[in-house]
């Protein structure tokens, strides 16, 4: 039976609207919200960010990275994974990554099964065609 584009937008939409639903979105939205509204966390977090991209563009102009910056690198990081309620978050985000991981094996499943009934025949997309 062959499925047009629409279906499939239509059943991914659906599917999101499942995943919108599970409990690890909603520990993910609340852990970000819980960080968002503790200043200190917020303030390490976007400190650390900043950091990161400032030694990002010295590194690409070719400047090393000195030991002092390198330190308080590691001071903001210890801050940041010392906050109970990053610790959270990162722990959310990692709930969150894990089902969305299984939701696209599981779509990923039945193509790449199809794909491989195919892949020991005359070679190419056209044995694909059944």
């Amino acid at each position: 039976m062959a499925v047009d584009t629409q279906q499939i937008l239509d059943e991914a939409e659906r599917v999101g609207k499942m995943v919108a639903e599970h409990p690890a979105v909603e520990k993910y939205r609340t852990a970000q919200r819980a960080v968002a509204e503790d200043p200190e966390a917020s303030r390490a977090l976007a400190e650390f960010e900043r950091q990161l991209e400032t030694l990002g563009r010295q590194e690409q102009a070719g400047m090393p990275v000195t030991d002092a910056q390198r330190a308080t690198l590691e001071q903001l990081q210890s801050r940041i994974i010392s906050n109970i309620k990053v610790k959270a978050l990162n722990m959310a985000q990692v709930d969150f990554i894990d089902l969305l991981r299984k939701v696209t094996q599981t779509i990923q499943k039945p193509v790449t099964e199809r794909a491989g009934q195919y892949s020991g025949g005359a070679g190419g997309a056209g044995g694909a065609r059944a």
